[in-house]
């Protein structure tokens, strides 16, 4: 993910990391410590939102971590699903799964529509 980001921001995509988590629950962190684990995984994120409120996760239906959208400059949203087709945390399985966002975001600069709109996310369940 973190090259995704990085390759995304020279493409001028502004990636925004959403942590929704509340205050006492599993994935909650403060400004301070979601700072440091940004730099501490060499993620690129151009903003990282602390919404412990659960407001914005709720309103896109966010279900896992991570739970990838995206968002045309138009607000449109285009993708809503997995980053890739192998629900794995395996660092082998990268190389052999298809990325949905960058997927995403190569039809958007192509001018096409997004051929997969939709995936089913996979990760750990989002603690509101």
């Amino acid at each position: 993910m973190q090259s995704l980001q990085k390759s995304a921001a020279e493409d001028d995509v502004v990636w925004l990391t959403v942590i929704s988590s509340r205050a006492g629950a599993q994935g909650h962190v403060s400004p301070e410590k979601a700072n440091e684990l940004t730099t501490s995984r060499g993620a690129a994120p151009a903003h990282v939102i602390l919404d412990e409120s659960g407001d914005i996760g709720r309103l896109y239906g966010a279900k896992t971590t991570p739970h990838m959208y995206v968002v045309t400059p138009e607000g449109e949203l285009v993708y809503d699903g997995a980053i890739d087709s192998i629900p794995s945390a395996k660092v082998d399985d990268i190389a052999k799964a298809e990325n949905y966002v960058t997927a995403a975001l190569a039809d958007l600069e192509a001018g096409k529509p997004v051929a997969t709109a939709s995936t089913k996310p996979y990760g750990c369940a989002i603690k509101y």
